[in-house]
């Protein structure tokens, strides 16, 4: 087969791939498996499924997909910012947040510039760096995985462009404590966009209150980064949202594509953000999961970070074998070699019954290893 004689950037030749979590029809059919009775703890995705809200919103608006969307989802803005108490001009949608992420990049980095990381950070940040020439700074985490945040400051630098952290922390579950977050916000010069991502935020019951500084406007280099795809279950319609200064946020919006959030997208946010009642069920499903997880890796002696999240890392010390155990037992998890942990999984909380059935086949696997 002929090969092209285009000349690609050479940067691309080191872009790392972002590995997701494998979709259970692949994993069915690799094992000879009835999909319906597959458990997917991979991905970190809602296990009570969306809002029925949600749902209903997005059957009704199914008759008019011949007609583009609101290219400025207007509604939807408008709902986030009187639900944060800011103006519309604060947000900016994204097709995940993901695609949050990547405005980033074409607003404020290149070659010669900079972005620190804390270890064990979400892979995306990495990708990021590379994909616009970037140098990735990962300062190396403290014990238990947490973020170094005296650390991280410390490495920045005149072309640092973005200082990335999770809180919490996918995929350790760690939160970085209200003191450093307080020393991070304090420390981070004015060149320097601070990004946190609050993919997570919503399982918290007291999550530090970044958002008044937004609001206020006390910290215009100060970007939050938060998805739908989690505790609102719509990981399906890829749909995620930044909160910032609006300066920084108009810099985001020349760099996005027009049409970005699709109509069914935008009508199942609106429906789940009014969903109070499935929120309130998915933080007590996650809540009782954590428990569930955590007792049975004790009984099986495995350790584990304690997580903020929805879900777990544990050390199963065979990480690959471990996870293609689970896979043939019908129980998919995510191995974690690829954030340089070769010897954990991470484990998505699931329903009391996914929950059970992925420690039953993991202490299956693990006496069997034994053996």
């Amino acid at each position: 087969m002929l090969k092209s004689a285009l000349s690609f950037v050479s940067h691309l030749e080191s872009l790392p791939v972002y590995v997701p979590g494998r979709p259970i029809e692949e994993v069915a059919r690799e094992h000879g498996l009835d999909p319906s009775t597959v458990v997917k703890l991979a991905s970190n995705e809602n296990p009570l499924g969306p809002s029925p809200m949600a749902l209903g919103a997005m059957r009704a608006v199914l008759g008019q997909l011949h007609l583009y969307p609101d290219g400025s989802a207007h509604q939807v803005k408008a709902r986030l910012a009187d639900q944060l108490g800011v103006e519309p001009a604060h947000l900016i949608l994204g097709n995940g947040s993901n695609e949050i992420l990547e405005f980033i990049g074409h607003a404020l980095l290149g070659p010669g510039s900079e972005v620190v990381v804390s270890q064990y950070c979400f892979a995306v940040y990495p990708i990021v760096a590379a994909l616009f020439g970037a140098r990735l700074v990962s300062v190396p985490a403290l014990e238990g995985f947490q973020a170094d945040i005296p650390g991280m400051l410390r490495a920045i630098t005149p072309s640092t462009r973005a200082v990335f952290l999770a809180n919490p922390n996918n995929p350790t579950g760690t939160l970085t404590s209200r003191e450093d977050v307080s020393r991070l916000l304090a420390g981070v010069p004015p060149h320097v966009l601070l990004v946190m991502d609050e993919a997570y935020v919503e399982f918290l019951d007291d999550p530090v209150d970044c958002l008044s500084l937004v609001r206020s406007g006390a910290m215009p280099n100060l970007l939050l980064v938060r998805t739908f795809s989690k505790i609102f279950g719509l990981a399906g319609l890829r749909l995620g949202y930044g909160v910032g200064a609006p300066d920084v946020i108009a810099a985001f919006e020349r760099a996005r594509q027009p049409f970005n959030i699709n109509s069914i997208a935008q009508a199942g946010a609106l429906a789940a953000l009014e969903d109070r009642e499935h929120l309130a069920r998915t933080r007590e499903n996650n809540r009782a999961g954590l428990l569930q997880l955590e007792s049975g890796l004790r009984r099986m002696g495995l350790p584990f970070i304690p997580s903020h999240a929805n879900f777990i890392l544990a050390r199963v010390g065979q990480g690959r074998e471990v996870f293609a155990s689970l896979q043939r037992q019908g129980v998919i998890t995510r191995p974690m070699a690829g954030y340089g942990l070769p010897e954990w999984l991470r484990i998505s909380v699931g329903t009391p019954e996914e929950n059970q059935r992925c420690l039953t086949a993991l202490s299956s696997t693990m006496s069997s290893l034994a053996s």
